[in-house]
C-alpha cells in the first residue's frame, strides 16, 4: 500500500541509545564484515550476495546470542495491544460505535475510501475502463440511499473475503498490461473476523463494513449477520487453535460445504469445542485426528450460525499464540518464503504490510493494516527519518537493527533478520526489487514474492538507495519511558 509522508517526531529512547552506541555499532559492523560467508560463492537465483544457507531460518537463529529470549510476554503483548487500540487512529473499536449511525458519518467513511483513481484506468484485457463501467461502480455506492440514521448491524466473516474500494468485482489497473496491482483491491478479512455493517450497495450484493483494522466493501455472501453479543464475543474464550502455518485448511466435507477446505491464514484464532463427544462424528468424520472448531457460516437468509468443522492435526496450528522470541519470528516469517506477492491480499496471498501483520498476528500482536499506518504508529517504538537526515544517522540505525524490526520506505516494509558479510539482511514481500550490480549498474529484478535480500545494495532508482529512502523504523518491544 502507498505510504503517506510521515511527520517527523522526537527521537525515541531507542535512537538515543543507538547514537550513544554508534562506536559499538561500528565495531559490530566490522565484525560482521569479517564473518566468512556461507559455503558457495554463487548468488542464489541471481539475488546479490544470497547464499543457499540464508534461506533457512535456523541459519539466522543459530547466529543469535539469545534466540529464545522472550521479547514480550503475554502481559506485555496485552499492554502493547491496548496501546495500539488507544493511540492508533487506524484501529477501530467496534464496541464504541453508536447503535444508530448518522448519515454524515456513513457518507464520510465511504467517500474517504471510494474515490476513482486520477490516472487512466484499464481492465483485465488492457482496454480502457468504459465510462459506463465507471458510472455503474459509482452508482452502486447508493450514497443517496443512506438514511438520516442507519441502524448498526454486526456480522462475522465466514470465508476469506476481499475488501474492495468500490462495491464491484471489476478489476481496475493504472498500467496497461500490469494485472498484478488491482487498484480496487484494498485488503482481506478472514473467517471469524467481526465487522460492523454501515451500508448496503444499490444491487444488494455488497456491505460497506468497518472491521478492527479497515473499512471497505465486502461481498454480503461472506458475512453472517448476528447480534452484538454473539459477534463481539466470538472466540473471546478458549480453548483455541491459532493457525501458525502460512495457511491451513479445514477438512473436506460434502456434508457441510460451507466449512469444507476453508482457508485459514496465519494468526487466525478460532474456538475449539473441546467437549465434543468422542463417539459423535463431525460432518461425517471421526474427530480423533483433528480439532473440532466452531466456525461461523451464513444462512440463506443472511443470518449467522455457528457450526462444527474439523481442523486436521496435520495442519500447522497451536493451542495459543506463539511466544514472541527471535527464533519464532524468523520461523514464522520464513513460512511465507516464496509465496507470490498479492497486492491488497489478492491471489489468496498477501502484500508487504499484510506479510508483517500476519507474522505478528501469530504472536497475538495487533498491527495496523497498511504501511502508511504501520510506519507512523504512535503505539510502536519508532525512529522517524526526514529527507535531510544524512548517511551517518541512517547507517547507525541500520547497524542497530534486530530480528523482527520493521524498515519502511515509501510504499514498502521489510523485516530485519540479521547481519552478515558486512550487510543487513531482510525478508520481505515485494513486487519488484533492484540492486547495484557489476560496475554499479542497477539490476532490476521481478522478485514478485516473499524474498530474502540484503539491504545495503537495494536501489530505489539509479541514484537513490533504499537506505536513502528509509522513512521510519519500527520495533515491537517493551516500552521505554521517553
Amino acid at each position: 500500500m502507498i505510504l503517506a509522508s510521515p511527520h517527523r517526531r522526537a527521537r525515541s529512547p531507542w535512537l538515543a541509545r543507538a547514537l550513544l552506541g554508534a562506536l559499538l555499532a561500528a565495531t559490530m559492523a566490522g565484525s560482521w564484515a569479517r564473518t566468512p560467508p556461507a559455503p558457495g560463492n554463487a548468488d542464489v537465483g541471481g539475488v546479490i550476495g544470497l547464499r543457499e544457507a540464508y534461506l533457512d531460518p535456523a541459519f539466522w537463529a543459530a547466529r543469535l546470542p539469545e534466540p529464545d529470549r522472550v521479547i514480550l510476554d503475554r502481559a506485555g503483548i496485552a499492554a502493547q495491544n491496548a496501546r495500539m487500540r488507544a493511540e492508533d487512529r487506524s484501529i477501530h473499536d467496534l464496541r464504541a460505535l453508536p447503535a444508530q449511525l448518522p448519515r454524515a458519518q456513513v457518507l464520510a467513511q465511504i467517500q474517504a475510501l471510494s474515490t476513482w483513481p486520477d490516472k487512466a484506468t484499464f481492465g483485465q484485457d488492457g482496454a480502457p475502463i468504459a465510462p459506463a463501467q465507471r458510472s455503474a461502480a459509482i452508482a452502486n455506492l447508493a450514497l443517496g440511499a443512506v438514511p438520516a440514521q442507519r441502524p448498526l448491524q454486526y456480522g462475522l466473516v465466514t470465508h476469506r473475503a476481499a475488501l474492495r474500494t468500490f462495491p464491484t468485482a471489476l478489476r481496475v489497473f493504472t498500467s496497461r498490461g500490469d494485472t498484478d496491482i488491482d487498484r480496487f483491491q484494498e485488503s482481506a478479512l478472514f473467517p471469524g473476523d467481526a465487522v460492523a455493517v454501515l451500508h448496503e450497495s444499490a444491487d444488494g450484493q455488497w456491505w460497506f463494513i468497518t472491521s478492527e483494522r479497515y473499512s471497505a466493501w465486502i461481498e454480503k455472501r461472506f458475512v453472517g449477520i448476528g447480534d452484538a453479543a454473539t459477534v463481539l464475543g466470538y472466540g473471546q474464550r478458549g480453548p483455541y487453535r491459532v493457525i501458525t502455518g502460512a495457511t491451513a485448511h479445514t477438512a473436506y466435507t460434502p456434508e457441510q460445504p460451507r466449512v469444507s477446505r476453508l482457508q485459514l491464514d496465519m494468526g487466525v484464532r478460532l474456538p475449539v469445542l473441546a467437549d465434543w463427544p468422542v463417539e459423535q462424528t463431525v460432518n461425517g468424520q471421526q474427530a480423533h485426528a483433528g480439532y473440532v472448531l466452531q466456525l461461523p457460516v451464513r444462512n440463506d437468509d443472511g443470518s449467522l450460525a455457528l457450526v462444527p468443522a474439523l481442523l486436521p492435526r496435520s495442519q500447522d496450528s497451536a493451542a495459543d499464540y506463539l511466544p514472541l522470541t527471535p527464533r519464532n519470528l524468523l520461523a514464522q516469517a520464513f513460512k511465507f518464503l516464496g509465496e507470490r506477492y498479492g497486492w491488497g491480499h489478492d491471489y489468496d496471498t498477501r502484500d508487504c504490510s499484510g506479510f508483517v501483520s500476519e507474522i505478528y498476528r501469530s504472536f497475538g500482536v495487533l498491527m495496523p493494516r497498511n504501511t502508511s499506518a504501520q510506519a507512523v504508529s504512535p503505539a510502536l517504538d519508532r525512529i522517524a527519518f526526514a529527507p535531510e537526515d544524512g548517511k551517518a544517522r541512517r547507517d547507525s540505525a541500520v547497524g542497530q537493527l534486530q530480528v523482527g524490526d520493521l524498515v519502511y520506505i515509501p510504499g514498502h516494509v521489510m523485516v530485519a533478520i540479521g547481519h552478515l558479510d558486512g550487510r543487513t539482511w531482510l525478508i520481505h514481500d515485494t513486487a519488484g526489487g533492484s540492486w547495484s550490480g557489476a560496475g554499479g549498474k542497477r539490476v532490476q529484478a521481478h522478485l514478485n514474492g516473499v524474498s530474502v535480500t540484503p539491504l545495503e545494495p537495494m536501489m530505489a532508482s539509479d541514484t537513490v538507495s533504499y537506505i536513502d529512502r528509509i522513512t521510519n523504523i519500527q520495533r515491537i518491544r517493551p516500552q521505554t519511558p521517553e
